[in-house]
């Protein structure tokens, strides 16, 4: 009964009202008056305090005040978290792409099949993984004959001659990969292997001459790159494509298209196409075996 009285007690005080009173000082007439009690303070500082806080916390949220917090990054520092998250992702694709791409090689020259490369349903027609269990032993006829070739080639200096390329190439028809305005020849440059063609963004690239599709993939300094093996020891390489349109392993007709011009990679200063031949691991001019205008 005492501790209902006491809380009763307390709730009259807080309904309790006062007032405040502004007199003039000289006539003693009152100047501002208002009635109040400490509920009613206690609500408007409630209020007043609850709104304080949520345009606090807007402005930090929604405007540029949040960059002036301690341990807050500015503009730059997140920009450039971002832009080093993108690398990483690209840089975590390159590896993958360069482990498939060793995983290909070391399948092929084991006499297997490239992964991917054929579908499920026909693996299996033709025996699945049974070809992986394949081996190659060198016969006693092909040591003798192999010692007879090194034996005659040991010494043979032609073999670097430069003359045998341009036989080989004047007796193939090279088709123009791409019509266009060529900005940065052969050897500008340094470590410059190839021409750089202007063209429309969405231009076709074609196969120079018939081949096969060996790698597909996309690099960070050059976008999306193709390339493609030819005969002769020919190897055709086309970079900063927009898109690619064939895979690897795929067969291709000289003419065909196999890539779309486009802006692709960070070594780049607008839609064009980065277009190398080589020939036994040679860099070749391209403009003096074809016009690309």
């Amino acid at each position: 009964m005492a501790r209902e009285e006491k809380g009763k007690k307390i709730v009259d005080k807080l309904r309790h009202k006062y007032r405040l009173a502004i007199f003039n000082e000289q006539t003693f007439e009152e100047v501002f008056g208002m009635r109040f009690s400490r509920l009613n303070v206690f609500t408007i500082l409630g209020v007043s305090l609850t709104v304080l806080i949520v345009a606090v916390i807007f402005l930090i949220a929604f405007t540029g005040l949040r960059e002036y917090i301690p341990g807050y990054p500015d503009g730059q520092q997140r920009r450039l978290i971002v832009q080093n998250s993108q690398r990483v992702d690209s840089l975590i694709m390159e590896v993958e792409r360069r482990d498939k791409f060793f995983r290909d090689i070391r399948s092929i020259m084991s006499g297997g099949v490239p992964e991917g490369s054929m579908p499920e349903d026909v693996k299996d027609a033709v025996g699945g993984d049974e070809n992986n269990s394949v081996v190659f032993k060198k016969s006693e006829e092909d040591s003798i004959f192999r010692e007879q070739v090194e034996k005659e080639e040991k010494f043979n200096l032609a073999v670097f001659d430069n003359n045998s390329t341009k036989f080989e190439l004047e007796h193939s028809f090279l088709f123009t990969p791409l019509k266009g305005v060529v900005v940065n020849k052969f050897g500008e440059s340094q470590d410059h292997y190839g021409v750089d063609i202007v063209a429309t963004p969405g231009a076709r690239v074609s196969a120079v001459l018939d081949g096969t599709v060996v790698f597909t993939g996309w690099t960070v300094e050059t976008g999306y790159v193709i390339q493609l093996q030819h005969s002769n020891n020919l190897i055709s390489l086309y970079k900063h494509n927009e898109s690619l349109l064939k895979s690897m392993g795929d067969k291709v007709q000289a003419g065909e298209a196999i890539a779309s011009v486009g802006n692709s990679g960070e070594l780049t200063t607008g839609p064009h196409l980065h277009f190398e031949l080589w020939y036994n691991g040679v860099p070749l001019d391209a403009e003096q075996y074809m016009s690309f205008e």
